[in-house]
């Protein structure tokens, strides 16, 4: 999916968190002026995209705070549906592989292993959208089944 017009982004909840998160990350206004497609733009990269960055590389601190900007988004989305603080916790190398956490009180609600960090994006917004979901969802019947970790 092309992100020309504003009114390609989907009607999605966490579309809103992540424009808000990664304008968070923006911490001297380098984005200020783009508009909410310009910005989520980098968040897209197609497969022929993605077959032109090399294998091997360092992410860049952009590319770093849109992973960032994502995993918190994530964070927020788990903490708007249980009421409890959601907190991202990430371990990364300069080569761009690692960690990111998510606890909400003592309870593990998400742990992923990053690679190719350098690569990071989605094929379209769409998918952005659904990923995110599926870890929010899979994040929040985590908090229902273990309600005395999450509270702890």
């Amino acid at each position: 999916m092309s992100l020309c017009a504003e009114a390609t982004l989907p009607d999605h909840p966490f579309i809103a968190e992540m424009i808000r998160q990664t304008r968070a990350f923006d911490s001297y206004g380098v984005n200020a002026q783009l508009n909410t497609t310009e910005l989520l733009q980098p968040y897209i990269v197609t497969k022929a995209q993605r077959r032109e960055i090399p294998i091997i590389g360092d992410p860049d601190e952009e590319i770093l705070a849109r992973l960032k900007a994502y995993y918190s988004a994530i964070a927020m989305r788990i903490e708007a549906g249980c009421g409890m603080m959601a907190t991202p916790l990430f371990s990364l190398s300069h080569e761009g592989f690692g960690r990111v956490i998510i606890s909400v009180g003592k309870l593990l609600v998400l742990d992923r292993s990053l690679r190719d960090v350098h690569r990071f994006g989605f094929e379209s917004m769409e998918s952005l959208c659904e990923q995110a979901e599926t870890l929010v969802d899979k994040a929040l019947e985590l908090v229902r089944a273990h309600p005395d970790a999450a509270t702890a």
